[in-house]
């Protein structure tokens, strides 16, 4: 009698051992064991093609992690992103935020194709893009993190979302602060997910600003340390030269490490977003000297910001869809 009980009990929490790894999200549980069954190599060829896009292009690694923000930041982590415009869709894609700026699309693709041979219509893009993030964080030198999957691909986009809830380069500290609110993020997910500006490049466009007419009045910036405005200048004048890309980290551009604390805390943030967290808020303030004295405090927050974000409204169970391509919803 002994002997059966305990084989029941060994049954049922066997039964229930994905959901001790998962998060409950407002719609059912993302779990990382999701696609252990249904497609077990998963994980290993999003890893393979991302290696092998970074290998080729640094950039792409915080490329494929900007793809991944801005897409949890409009309607949830549901892959609106890389649909492109149709009959019934108004791409993301032309948003400002993403115009002539967000890439990698390329590369999800390529996934994409590499998973429909393995297992048809069985792993969504809004996995794909989770994954990748993760690993181009990894590649990079940064931490890890198991990444809950089971998320499925939304049927629409939204222009107006891209456009209204992605956080500018020029918004204002409370400005910033509030869309990471809107999605369930709090100022130490702010802080910690701005780390991710430590690999990457930003377009003159986006700071230019900061360099000529900060509030209006034809003056710089004067929070941005002047040698470095200076050396800015050069390559970013106050007309033209709209898409010259400058490192968002100039100490340590291609490996994901806390420099870009250090920055800030040195006046030398490129981004407008990026200096207020230190000058306009004593809490942020004191979260940028905390990750920029410690790396490992610093990795170990990234990581479970970064599962939180991924954790932005998916869509679960029979909502959405698993897209046969990325870049259309199926017929």
């Amino acid at each position: 009698m002994a002997r059966s009980i305990s084989i029941i009990m060994l049954a049922t929490l066997l039964a229930f051992a994905p959901l001790c790894f998962s998060r409950k999200t407002s719609t059912g549980y993302l779990y990382p064991q999701f696609y252990d069954r249904s497609c077990p190599n998963a994980a290993e060829i999003v890893k393979s093609i991302v290696s092998s896009a970074v290998a080729k292009e640094t950039r792409m690694a915080a490329s494929l992690l900007r793809l991944h923000f801005h897409d949890c930041f409009v309607k949830g982590c549901d892959a609106s992103i890389l649909l492109d415009s149709s009959s019934n869709i108004i791409s993301e894609k032309g948003s400002n935020p993403n115009r002539k700026s967000v890439r990698g699309f390329d590369v999800i693709n390529q996934i994409k194709s590499a998973l429909e041979r393995e297992c048809p219509q069985t792993v969504s893009c809004a996995d794909i893009m989770a994954l990748a993030a993760r690993d181009s964080t990894v590649l990079t030198g940064g931490p890890s993190w198991d990444v809950p999957l089971g998320r499925r691909d939304s049927r629409g986009a939204s222009l107006s979302g891209s456009n209204n809830n992605i956080p500018a380069p020029n918004n204002t500290f409370q400005t910033i602060l509030t869309k990471f609110k809107l999605q369930g993020l709090d100022i130490v997910d702010l802080v910690a997910l701005s780390g991710s500006h430590t690999i990457g490049k930003s377009r003159c466009v986006s700071f230019r600003q900061r360099l000529y007419n900060q509030s209006g009045n034809g003056q710089p910036d004067y929070a941005l340390e002047q040698y470095f405005a200076a050396k800015l200048k050069k390559q970013c004048p106050r007309s033209g030269g709209d898409q010259n890309l400058f490192n968002l980290d100039f100490i340590s551009p291609t490996k994901f490490d806390n420099s870009y604390f250090k920055n800030l805390l040195a006046s030398e943030g490129l981004l407008n977003s990026d200096q207020v967290l230190v000058t306009k808020n004593e809490a942020s303030l004191e979260l940028v000297r905390k990750y920029a004295e410690s790396n490992e405090e610093f990795f170990e927050q990234f990581a479970k910001s970064m599962v939180k974000m991924g954790n932005i409204f998916p869509l679960t169970g029979l909502k959405g869809e698993i897209r046969k391509s990325c870049r259309k919803i199926n017929a």
